[in-house]
């Protein structure tokens, strides 16, 4: 992967309180975060609900990571959700789809939420079909600078850096039909003077020449905070967890705020049992949202 510098992680940096003209935006995938027993049939043989004891551990990375604003993935609903956000500091705003490993948002109590309807276009799948891909949370943070209008996303895997055009994958074929879809949304955001961000599990590497990336900033200027960078977790890997800022919010991005709260305990247990995802944030210094 060309062009690629490693992430160092801080760690003081995860302590570090927001200033009150800034605010932490994080995406985390929790890898089959469900409150449903062990041998459920909506969940595949090898996933193993958390236990108690990983679920503590989940909330102790919470606080850690002390982030305003979170897009969740791979989230059973709500009740999954507040297992590990504590209520009395979260809300919690998920999509409404039939799968397991919904999409969400939590959100720092104190700031003013405006929910959307789910970007449901994101299921490309037909209505017929036996499985069902994810829809993507649509919420506007109605912040003192102006409003910040936030998609979190999970999006098809299989095709993490085949090219888009031409490829014999289906998985590509149907994240291609995804980024059409994701162009219009970034496209209309644009288009009402919007600032927006785009951020969650891709299934997509960051890489210099994709033609996935190139897509979507054909919609509107973006900043990727993740590009150029691999990220830290288990040992290293390319980012699929990306944040795509696009407006006003290009300008709020605080340089150098990118940052992976990678795990204390970091074995492959642990991986199987917290995440095969690290937190991944930044950090905006909020202005004028015109």
């Amino acid at each position: 992967m060309r062009g690629v510098v490693w992430l160092v992680l801080w760690l003081f940096a995860a302590f570090a309180p927001a200033r009150g003209d800034e605010i932490k935006l994080a995406t985390w995938n929790l890898d089959w975060l469900t409150t449903r027993p062990p041998g459920d049939p909506a969940l595949p043989p090898d996933v193993a609900p958390k236990r108690a004891e990983d679920i503590a551990a989940l909330r102790a990375i919470v606080g850690r990571l002390d982030a305003d604003v979170v897009a969740i993935e791979e989230v059973d609903g709500g009740q999954a959700a507040a297992a590990v956000f504590p209520p009395e500091r979260y809300a919690v705003f998920m999509t409404q789809d039939r799968v397991v490993q919904r999409v969400g948002f939590a959100v720092r109590r104190g700031l003013r939420v405006i929910p959307h309807p789910d970007l449901a276009a994101l299921d490309v799948y037909p209505p017929t079909a036996r499985t069902h891909l994810r829809s993507g949370a649509d919420i506007t943070l109605d912040l003192p600078c102006g409003q910040l209008r936030l998609l979190a996303l999970h999006l098809k895997a299989g095709c993490r850096s085949d090219p888009l055009a031409g490829s014999r994958r289906p998985a590509c074929r149907v994240l291609a039909e995804q980024a059409r879809v994701l162009e219009t949304w970034i496209a209309a955001r644009a288009g009402a003077d919007e600032a927006f961000v785009v951020i969650g599990d891709f299934n997509r590497r960051v890489e210099a020449d994709d033609d996935f990336t190139a897509s979507l900033a054909g919609a509107a200027p973006l900043t990727e905070a993740t590009a150029g960078r691999a990220s830290p977790c288990w040992g290293g890997e390319p980012f699929i967890d990306r944040i795509f800022l696009g407006g006003a919010a290009r300008r709020w991005l605080e340089p150098d705020s990118l940052r992976v709260l990678v795990y204390h305990d970091a074995d492959r247990d642990a991986r199987r049992r917290l995440s095969d995802h690290c937190p991944v944030s930044v950090r905006l210094r909020l202005g004028d949202a015109r």
